[in-house]
C-alpha cells in the first residue's frame, strides 16, 4: 500500500502541483457555517467574473450587452442572475471567444473533450488549478467514506476498443492502482470480478454497476472488502440497489457532477448528497440546475444549464455538514414526448410515471422510452412483466399522457447498449 501510495502521491505532484493545497482547503473548510461558505462563494465568483471580462472575448460583450460591470455591480450573491444563462450550444458556438488561453498564459493546461447525454461534443482546456479541485473533491468525497483514492479500485467506465488506446489507459490505471472492465465479454467480466476481490473500492457508470452486480449474484459471489461503491454520471435508480448490496455488501452512494461543471455533488456517510459549494455554485431556476465552476479561469463556466431537473435544500444532515443537499436529481431535460392533438409533454413525465408505478404499485422497472411517431410512445422494459403489470405501466402512463399518446409496452427487452449512457427518453421527431 505504501508503494501503490508514493506512485499516486509522486504523479500527483508532476502532474497536479496545487492539488495538496486544494485538499487541504477543501478539508480544512468542510464543517463552516452557511454564512462562511456562502462569503467564500461570493468572493469566488467575483474573482471569476472579474478575470473573464479581461480575458473573455465572450464575456466581455455579454457584460457590456447587460449593462453589467463585476467591479461595480457585482456586491451580492444574487446579482449573478444579472448576467444571462448559458447552454452547452453556446459553449460550442462560441467556444474559442470564451476561451481565454489565447490571451492569458496559465501554467499547465489539460485538454478536455464531453459529449453527455446531448450528444454534442464540447472541447476546452482546464486550468491546473481547476482540474486539481476537481481531483481533490473526489478524493473528499471518498474520505467520507474512510477511503484514500489510491487504494485498489475498479472502474466502470469508458469504452476503449484501440490497441493504442488500450495501452495508454492500462499504465494510466496502473498509474492509479486501477482495473476496469473493457467490454461485458465472459472473460473480461470474470477478470473483472477477480480482481473485485482485493478492491477497497468500485466506481463508474451506475448502470455498468448494476450490469456486473447482476453477474456477481448469478455466479453467488460473496465480497467483503468493498468498502465504497461510487456510482456517477448517470441516476441510480432504486431497484439497482438491492443488486448491488447483494454484490458488494453496500448501497451505491452519489457523484454528482460533469466534465464542465465539475464535482457539484457528493454523497456523505449519511446518506446526504452535499453540494460542492467551494468549487460551483448553484442555482435552481424553473426546477432546472444552473451551475457555475469557481476555477474554470481557462474556459469560464457561468450560470451554466447543465440539463438537469434537480431539487436542493437547505436541510441539516447528521453529519455536521452546512453545505446545501441535493434532495433528487429528477432526470435529464430532454426533447418533449408529442402528442397527436398538438399537446407536449416534457420527457421529465416519465420520470413521474416510473416513480408512480414504483411506490404506489411496488413496481420498479428498468425502463427507456423511444419515440419515432408522434401520437405514438414505445416503452422497453428490462424486466418480464404479467399481463396485468403491463397494464398498470400503461394505465399510469395514461393518467400523464391521456388520450394525446398512445402506449406500447415491450417486456424482456435489453435497454442498455453498453456502449454509451444509458438514456430514459430518446426522440428521433425533430
Amino acid at each position: 500500500m505504501r508503494v501503490k501510495k508514493l506512485i499516486y502521491d509522486l504523479g500527483v505532484k508532476f502532474r497536479n502541483p496545487s492539488y495538496k493545497i486544494a485538499l487541504s482547503e477543501l478539508k480544512s473548510s468542510e464543517l463552516d457555517s452557511r454564512k462562511t461558505l456562502e462569503q467564500a462563494a461570493f468572493e469566488k465568483i467575483k474573482r471569476l467574473l472579474v478575470f473573464s471580462k479581461v480575458h473573455s472575448a465572450y464575456y466581455k460583450e455579454v457584460f457590456v450587452n447587460s449593462n453589467f460591470d463585476p467591479e461595480i455591480d457585482f456586491n451580492k450573491i444574487e446579482d449573478l442572475n444579472k448576467i444571462p444563462i448559458i447552454s452547452k450550444e453556446i459553449l460550442i458556438n462560441h467556444n474559442s471567444s470564451i476561451d481565454t488561453t489565447g490571451n492569458y498564459k496559465f501554467a499547465k493546461l489539460f485538454f478536455s473533450e464531453t459529449s453527455g447525454t446531448s450528444g454534442q461534443t464540447l472541447t476546452f482546456f482546464k486550468n491546473e488549478e481547476w482540474d486539481s479541485f476537481h481531483r481533490a473533491s473526489i478524493a473528499r468525497g471518498l474520505s467520507w467514506h474512510n477511503v484514500n483514492v489510491w487504494e485498489r479500485n475498479g472502474y466502470f467506465w469508458g469504452y476503449s476498443f484501440s490497441i493504442f488506446a488500450k495501452i495508454k489507459t492500462k499504465l494510466l490505471d496502473f498509474l492509479m492502482n486501477r482495473f476496469r472492465v473493457f467490454s461485458y465479454s465472459e472473460t473480461d467480466l470474470a477478470g473483472f470480478i477477480s480482481k473485485a476481490c482485493s478492491a477497497k473500492y468500485l466506481h463508474g457508470y451506475s448502470s455498468m454497476i448494476y450490469e456486473v452486480a447482476r453477474e456477481v449474484n448469478k455466479k453467488n459471489i460473496k465480497f467483503d472488502n468493498i468498502k465504497l461503491v461510487k456510482a456517477t454520471s448517470e441516476k441510480i435508480y432504486d431497484h439497482y440497489q438491492s443488486e448491488i448490496i447483494k454484490a458488494f455488501g453496500r448501497k451505491a452512494i452519489s457523484e454528482y457532477g460533469a466534465a464542465e461543471s465539475g464535482i457539484i455533488a457528493f454523497e456523505c456517510e449519511h446518506g446526504s448528497m452535499h453540494v460542492n459549494e467551494e468549487t460551483c455554485y448553484i442555482e435552481i431556476v424553473n426546477n432546472k440546475i444552473v451551475v457555475t465552476n469557481l476555477y474554470s479561469f481557462s474556459f469560464p463556466i457561468i450560470r451554466y444549464e447543465l440539463g438537469d431537473y434537480v431539487k436542493v435544500s437547505n436541510v441539516q444532515c447528521k453529519c455536521g455538514r452546512n453545505h446545501k443537499v441535493v434532495e433528487e436529481i429528477l432526470g435529464r431535460v430532454g426533447k418533449n414526448i408529442l402528442g397527436n392533438d398538438g399537446k407536449k409533454f416534457p420527457s421529465l413525465t416519465l420520470y413521474y410515471i416510473f416513480k408512480i408505478l414504483g411506490t404506489e404499485q411496488n413496481l420498479e422497472l428498468n425502463y427507456k422510452a423511444v419515440q419515432n411517431e408522434i401520437g405514438k410512445l414505445d416503452i422497453f422494459i428490462e424486466q418480464k412483466l404479467t399481463d396485468n403489470q403491463k397494464y398498470l405501466v400503461m394505465e399510469t402512463g395514461n393518467r400523464y399522457l391521456g388520450d394525446s399518446v398512445d402506449i406500447i409496452v415491450y417486456d424482456g427487452e435489453s435497454i442498455h447498449s453498453k456502449n454509451k449512457k444509458l438514456t430514459d427518453f430518446v426522440s428521433t421527431l425533430e
